[in-house]
């Protein structure tokens, strides 16, 4: 048993006060917490030696804390309903979302070593399955490793530490699905693989010198993603008097936004109206003045959102906001209108990758997918993810399986 900070499970689970070494940064058990269920010679020694990673942005084991080893069928409290390969499998924590909230379990296999993730649906248990994670948890521990000195820029990828543009995005993918690559003997699960191609894009864009937006978008960006031609660049009869936000005409005027961005689709037949006018215009039997929010006069609508959701930026400050028609309210969006053209980009490029896949990641691991993807962009602009978010139209899309968002 680990001679660091100790501590031991309080639940029922079968490892449950029979030694838990809990480190600062490590979570390793004794001998006698393993049997008779780990009988992998390996994982045995890993999980009584160098153990499990402390808790990171990306899994967390405190159910393994919490509750000692348990199997899948101890979980369920029925275990004849469940698949017969899930049974015996053990819980050792969970993948976490942006907000640190469990989604998947973790599960290991104490005859193999090998490392999978389930959803558990106490409903229909018979409906489970699993979805492979690593080999081993060597693998699993060096992965994880990897993808956090990739987020941080720090161990085997300090050097890009600074290093920002497309250029860096392709090196720092390469290097990790290499890594991975070696870790598996080429059949990289699906988790792993979207850590490699979707998180390193959060490196496209670094912060400007004058700090006026949350980004530096690199010269012609978006105009090589979508298309010559389909990037709208505004000019200043375009803009109302209520958009007094320079930074933001700036980079409408000189970056532009795409037309088209599948989510979102700008307004271009006529000059950007203010809210209080696009309603007054153009939907004036929809909803009347006092149900428009507070300075409507000063909200820019830039275009629509799908399921009546408008796109709007508050001419004084920049912001990115969502005004739900149904809700009559408004919802933050973005930090700016540089992290908007971030968000567009990233849910274009994400599209292309997958199709190049086959749809590989859509349809193997949605859930993980959808995960990555608000992950990846709560790095760039954490306004999803803020205590204070009522609800976010991009996380709500990225997670629309069955609409085919992702």
């Amino acid at each position: 048993m680990s001679t660091t900070d100790t501590g031991t499970g309080t639940g029922n689970g079968i490892g449950a006060g029979v030694g838990i070494g809990v480190g600062a940064k490590r979570i390793t058990l004794s001998e006698g917490a393993l049997d008779p269920y780990v009988t992998h010679a390996p994982t045995r020694r890993w999980l009584t030696g160098p153990g499990l990673p402390g808790d990171s942005g990306l899994l967390t084991f405190e159910t393994l804390r919490e509750d000692g080893l348990r199997t899948v069928g101890d979980s369920t409290g029925d275990p004849a309903a469940l698949p017969p390969e899930l049974r015996d499998q053990l819980v050792l924590g969970a993948l976490r979302d942006p907000a640190g909230t469990e989604t998947e379990s973790v599960l290991l296999d104490g005859a193999t070593g090998e490392v999978s993730t389930t959803f558990f649906l106490h409903d229909r248990p018979d409906l489970m399955d699993r979805v492979p994670l690593a080999p081993s948890l060597r693998t699993l521990t060096d992965f994880v490793t990897a993808t956090d000195e990739m987020s941080a820029r720090s161990g085997q990828f300090a050097s890009y530490e600074g290093r920002f543009g497309p250029k860096a995005v392709t090196a720092m993918s390469r290097q990790l699905l290499a890594l991975f690559e070696e870790g598996v003997d080429g059949e990289v699960p699906p988790f792993w693989k979207m850590a490699a191609l979707i998180r390193p894009m959060a490196l496209v864009a670094g912060p400007p010198a004058d700090a006026a937006l949350a980004l530096d978008l690199p010269a012609r960006l978006l105009d090589q993603e979508f298309g010559h031609g389909r990037v709208v660049r505004f000019e200043d009869v375009d803009f109302p008097a209520a958009l007094a936000h320079e930074p933001t005409r700036h980079f409408l005027r000189e970056t532009g936004l795409p037309e088209d961005g599948f989510l979102f689709q700008l307004d271009t037949d006529v000059p950007l109206p203010t809210l209080a006018e696009y309603y007054e215009d153009e939907r004036p039997d929809v909803l009347t003045p006092d149900q428009l929010p507070r300075h409507a006069d000063h909200l820019i609508r830039l275009g629509h959102l799908i399921e009546d959701n408008s796109l709007i930026v508050d001419g004084e400050t920049g912001a990115i906001l969502d005004w739900s028609e149904p809700d009559a309210t408004l919802y933050a969006l973005n930090t700016d209108v540089s992290t908007l053209a971030f968000t567009l980009w990233l849910l274009h490029r994400e599209r292309t990758i997958d199709e190049s896949l086959s749809h590989e990641l859509t349809e193997e691991a949605y859930d993980q997918l959808a995960t990555t993807m608000t992950q990846t962009l709560s790095t760039v602009d954490p306004t999803g993810t803020a205590p204070e978010s009522e609800w976010h139209y991009w996380t709500e899309m990225f997670q629309d399986e069955a609409g085919g968002v992702l």
